[in-house]
């Protein structure tokens, strides 16, 4: 986790060291995390769809001129694993510098322990979020 943001790693540590039974209930907890857009918002300009998730979400990550990246999610309230995911990279990236977005591992759901707890589909899901997120700030650094 060489440059992981403290944040996001004190995250991974946490689900990590819970007990399985405990590991779906803190993920959800997440899901309240994310703003929900008002209906018919402009913000969905310039998202990405990710189709490898089972719900319509879409995600932006912009590099700002401050040289952070600032993350915007649309997921419906009737996914909440999705909206965790999502969550737990908002919260987790929140001030990080594109490099160290770019240093999240790719593994980051297994790593959490997540693996045991959702589908395999979930993860996929997760885990292009992520690689997308990605994509984006590499392309903005050019």
């Amino acid at each position: 986790m060489a440059d992981m943001p403290a944040r996001l790693a004190e995250i991974v540590d946490e689900f990590a060291a819970a007990p399985r039974d405990l590991v779906l209930e803190m993920l959800l907890e997440y899901a309240d995390v994310i703003p929900v857009l008002p209906e018919g918002a402009v913000e969905r300009e310039g998202m990405e769809q990710v189709p490898e998730c089972q719900t319509s979400f879409f995600l932006r990550a912009k590099v700002t001129p401050a040289g952070t990246v600032a993350t915007i999610f649309d997921c419906p309230p009737e996914a909440p694993t999705t909206r965790a995911f999502a969550g737990i990279l908002a919260e987790g990236l929140a001030g990080a510098s594109p490099q160290q977005v770019l240093d999240v591992p790719d593994d980051l759901y297994q790593r959490m322990g997540l693996a045991q707890a959702i589908s395999p589909l979930r993860i996929r899901g997760g885990t292009a979020i992520l690689g997308r997120l990605k994509r984006q700030v590499r392309e903005q650094l050019g």
